[in-house]
């Protein structure tokens, strides 16, 4: 048997109820989440884009533990993400900060841009703490999907789909009540 040690960071694609999503990492944990694309084979060359070095392997048992929370979220089952391990060395403070803030709302609730920015000391920087979350590299495990604007509205999601894909995940978490049939949906 052969060992390979791998000395940069790693890429795995898991399938989850809403498609293919993946997870790069490095020694010091998780780089990057990508939410599904169109096919796994997109999922994969985003993720490998996004992390240049990145090489697919086998996921480290951390690893596997998050994809297994992620599976288990978008399935809609209680999944906890917090302690997954995020490299954020790279990340720039304030937004270390609005993502720790972010970490702390659990599935089924949700958050305004404003109340993390007043958590931050200034209710100004509600638009920094929009984009911070727009450059989240770590979706669903900084459930950025989470956090509304003023008076509930959507606000925006920059993952494929956008504002759609922001209500999908709300549903599936219960933050959202069931999307009503329409007139062209089969009977039940």
């Amino acid at each position: 048997m052969v060992l390979v040690v791998m000395t940069g960071p790693g890429f795995t694609i898991f399938e989850t109820a809403i498609g293919s999503c993946g997870l790069a990492w490095n020694a010091r944990g998780i780089v990057a989440v990508q939410l599904p694309e169109p096919t796994a084979g997109a999922t994969r060359a985003r993720l490998a884009h996004r992390v240049p070095g990145a090489q697919e392997s086998p996921p480290p048992p951390h690893v596997r533990r998050a994809a297994d929370g992620i599976t288990a979220l978008l399935r809609g089952e209680p999944a906890d993400l917090t302690a997954v391990p995020l490299d954020v060395e790279a990340i720039p403070p304030f937004d270390r900060d609005v993502y720790a803030i972010a970490r702390t709302v659990p599935a089924g609730a949700t958050i305004t841009y404003g109340q993390i920015a007043t958590r931050l000391g200034e209710l100004s920087l509600s638009r920094d703490v929009g984009a911070a979350l727009g450059r989240n590299p770590f979706p669903l495990v900084v459930p950025c999907h989470r956090v509304l604007a003023a008076g509930g509205k959507d606000g925006g999601f920059s993952a494929r789909g956008g504002i759609a894909t922001k209500r999908t995940l709300l549903r599936i978490e219960g933050a959202l009540p069931p999307e009503p049939p329409s007139l062209f949906d089969p009977p039940a």
